[in-house]
């Protein structure tokens, strides 16, 4: 068995102690800057408008997969998707967009009823949406939501009616606050319009 020289064994330790500090610090840089966090609205105060006794559930909107996330998305002239650096939101879009259109509902006193699935109540119809667009324009700096809304009878499953729903708005910045600020004004056009338009 060969025994190390104090001398080497310390020297050993120190080097060790020097690589794990370095690796730390390597980690340490590595990392990105945290994303800031933007959340959507339900809007209020637009008026109440005429109201049934409907008991509606509100389904989770389907979206594609580059949709169906909380980042923000920015579409060129060429049709390209690609992520908004430092910004993200509060959740995955289809279910904020779920949440905020089922307060907006409630906002306006519009339906007898309204929830989400999974809740315990009997539904007369079933609000099914599917979100299409939402994004900034490059080209435009402008804010694109698109949805698609169908009312569905619970028992029957017949689509009674169907909507697409779309707004526009200009971006003050193609960056994270401007971004954020003209998607949720242009949601929550949309999301009025949808309301008015469920009976």
């Amino acid at each position: 068995m060969t025994i190390e020289a104090p001398q080497t064994a310390m020297a050993r330790r120190c080097l060790s102690v020097l690589a794990l500090s370095v690796g730390l610090a390597l980690a340490g840089c590595g990392g990105g800057q945290t994303p800031t966090t933007f959340d959507l609205t339900a809007p209020s105060g637009f008026g109440r408008v005429g109201g049934s006794h409907a008991t509606m559930v509100v389904a989770r909107p389907t979206a594609v997969q580059a949709l169906d996330s909380d980042r923000v998305i920015v579409k060129d002239s060429g049709g390209a998707l690609s992520f908004l650096g430092g910004a993200q939101w509060a959740d995955q879009v289809p279910a904020l967009v779920q949440t905020r259109l089922i307060q907006t509902f409630e906002n306006a006193s519009r339906i007898g009823s309204v929830s989400a699935p999974g809740q315990g109540i009997t539904p007369t119809v079933q609000l099914v949406t599917d979100i299409r667009s939402f994004n900034i324009d490059a080209a435009s700096g402008s804010a694109v939501v698109e949805i698609t809304a169908k009312i569905v009878g619970d028992t029957s499953g017949r689509i009674q009616r169907a909507k697409l729903f779309s707004a526009r708005v200009p971006a003050a910045a193609v960056d994270g606050p401007g971004a954020a600020q003209a998607l949720d004004r242009a949601l929550s056009q949309v999301l009025v319009d949808i309301v008015r338009w469920a009976r």
